[in-house]
């Protein structure tokens, strides 16, 4: 029965259109306070708080709630030690020895503008302040003023450019006998390797803690989130914050629910202790970028918190408590990765380097267990095609014959209700209008037949969550970001440039801001291909009888187009492939089995009946 396969087509559309608006939701996210006392906060597991004299009072007496300096001022107020590969560039302070300045570059800001690389790190006191720091917090008998703080400027012992092949090493004697060691290096693509070390030529046994910690200002999380404001909120379709792999389970904390300063160690409800027979971890993960710091081989106390009065996010690994023997020299290693969340690069990290669940801070989304694996295989197309466009229409062909042996069996069950009209419409004769027989009827045939009506509606709802974890795969990965295809696409993570507004081009005047109310009119020539590839899907079988489904029919291609134009181009020419193969499989199914799709005569029924 035609009606009854366009209804369950009608149904089955409107629910993925319904499911995908969904998919969009909104949310919103109290006192300044800072730290009152420099005091060491040791909990009954031995490992210890980093000190109150990490506040920014201690990082950058200079800081402001709204920062008045230039990054370029900020970073020329400390003396700098260079960091110089392939892949990154920056510098360390000697002052802290923070790692406060680091720019990726492989990766520009603009497309095709090789002027501005993408800056992760920068210092305090400048605009968007983000940092790494690692230290000792003091225990037992050892003040602020027997360890180096975040105002100790260190020296150079050895090397003056951090690279790949030449690591550096800096060292800060306190004057009470105590020689503090740093050794920094890097490889190849963004991992850091930091090892601090203690020799105690006192006599007395000391102990201390050792910590790391990354501290970033909040315009850079409220760019994400809009924490303290209101009026501004995010989309929720990435996960940005705080990002926590305790050993056993990975923990995303948002960070408009980072607890702030108010709260106690004991009430923290971010703290975690991370036993030292796993490989655990805490950093920061955006959509691209990510830093994370890495305790070797130690237990430690993953603390995620948020400091109002100095408006800084901040995520620690604070170690154990170590005793360190008179005569004696204690070592302790961890390693910091900052750069970009490459998936060959971070999987290698998690495969070699023994970085637990590491390629899960990418944000795989609700569909994981087809997003992981869609991804993996978009990667390997890429990397065999060498074009993520071509890679993505490959991806398509591999989906359409994964579903070929349900879309087969959907085709033909619609195929064999075709086969029934006649006799439907007998029954129609014979029933007239009542719907209780005609329905009995109708459904006692199907048996008979061995027909299932709703068999077409499976093919689309299995498109669903394969479209979400698609779209999730083109938004959060870095792969798409910046990949051109062909012609006038240049960047597959954003919706495709071109305008119908000035006719692709070929009027002297740009297309509308994305910002301007006219813009959702403003489609490109993919979208306008989806709505007429969808369009051409529907002409394979006759409009239905009933007028307001064939008027929800004949919108249906065109409202699609313009929902979907202003969704990343990689995702459109997704959506073209997949339209394309969808007519093409049917179309020859439906020969197969005897029936002859009549599209011309079902693309202008309607005009011929106004002629008629």
């Amino acid at each position: 029965m035609q009606d009854d396969n366009n209804k369950n087509m009608i149904l089955a559309t409107v629910l993925s259109m319904l499911v995908l608006l969904a998919w969009f939701y909104f949310f919103p996210p109290e006192q300044p306070q800072l730290p009152a006392t420099d005091q060491v906060a040791q909990s009954d597991t031995g490992i210890a708080s980093v000190p109150a004299a990490t506040s920014d009072t201690a990082l950058a007496p200079t800081i402001a709630t709204t920062p008045t300096e230039t990054r370029d001022i900020a970073l020329g107020k400390t003396t700098r030690l260079p960091i110089k590969t392939d892949r990154v560039e920056g510098s360390i302070s000697l002052t802290g020895a923070r790692i406060d300045d680091l720019k990726l570059l492989d990766y520009n800001v603009r497309l095709n503008d090789q002027s501005e690389k993408v800056t992760l790190l920068s210092p305090a006191g400048g605009p968007s302040a983000y940092y790494i720091l690692h230290g000792f917090s003091p225990a037992g008998s050892l003040g602020f003023e027997d360890v180096p703080t975040a105002n100790t400027v260190w020296n150079i012992e050895n090397g003056q450019t951090l690279t790949e092949n030449t690591p550096v090493t800096l060292n800060w004697d306190n004057g009470k006998g105590l020689l503090f060691r740093r050794t920094i290096s890097v490889d190849a693509d963004y991992m850091f390797s930091i090892t601090q070390s203690v020799e105690n030529n006192s006599p007395n046994d000391i102990a201390l803690a050792p910590y790391g910690l990354i501290a970033q200002k909040g315009p850079i999380a409220r760019a994400a989130y809009g924490r303290k404001e209101s009026s501004t909120s995010g989309v929720y379709i990435l996960h940005e914050g705080i990002v926590l792999q305790d050993g056993e389970t990975l923990e995303e904390i948002d960070y408009s629910d980072m607890p702030d300063e108010t709260y106690s160690d004991a009430e923290r409800a971010n703290l975690k202790i991370v036993d030292s027979a796993k490989d655990g971890w805490i950093g920061f993960t955006g959509k691209y970028w990510m830093t994370t710091l890495i305790p070797d081989n130690a237990a430690f106390k993953a603390v995620s918190k948020y400091t109002e009065g100095a408006d800084r996010y901040q995520a620690e690994a604070r170690q154990g408590i170590i005793a360190v023997p008179a005569g004696q020299t204690i070592e302790v290693s961890s390693r910091l990765f900052a750069g970009a969340k490459e998936y060959a690069t971070i999987k290698e990290y998690g495969n070699s380097a023994g970085v637990t669940d590491f390629i899960d801070s990418i944000d795989w989304g609700l569909f994981f267990f087809i997003t992981k694996p869609m991804f993996a295989l978009l990667h390997f197309l890429n990397g065999i095609i060498g074009n993520m466009g071509w890679a993505i229409i490959a991806l398509t062909f591999i989906i359409k014959a994964l579903l070929f042996p349900l879309a087969y069996k959907s085709f033909v069950s619609m195929a064999r209700m075709k086969e029934l009209q006649p006799e439907m419409e007998k029954m129609k004769e014979k029933h007239g209008d009542d719907k209780a027989a005609m329905q009995k009827a109708t459904m006692e045939l199907y048996r008979a037949k061995k027909v299932n009506p709703a068999a077409g509606c499976l093919p689309i709802l299995l498109q669903i969550p394969i479209f979400f974890s698609l779209y999730k795969v083109i938004f959060v990965t870095l792969e798409l970001r910046h990949a051109p295809f062909i012609g006038w696409l240049k960047d597959l993570s954003v919706p495709d440039p071109s305008s119908i507004l000035n006719l692709f081009g070929l009027l002297p005047w740009n297309a509308p801001d994305p910002s301007s109310f006219i813009a959702i009119l403003s489609i490109g020539v993919w979208p306008i291909l989806m709505g007429i590839t969808m369009w051409l899907q529907q002409k394979l079988n006759p409009a239905p009888t009933d007028k307001t489904q064939a008027m929800i029919f004949a919108w249906m291609p065109w409202v699609f187009m313009f929902m979907l134009g202003g969704f990343a181009s990689g995702l459109v020419i997704y959506w073209v492939a997949n339209n394309t193969l969808t007519f093409l499989q049917q179309y020859t199914i439906m020969r197969t089995q005897g029936v002859k799709p009549d599209i011309l005569g079902n693309m202008f029924k309607r005009f011929q009946k106004e002629d008629a």
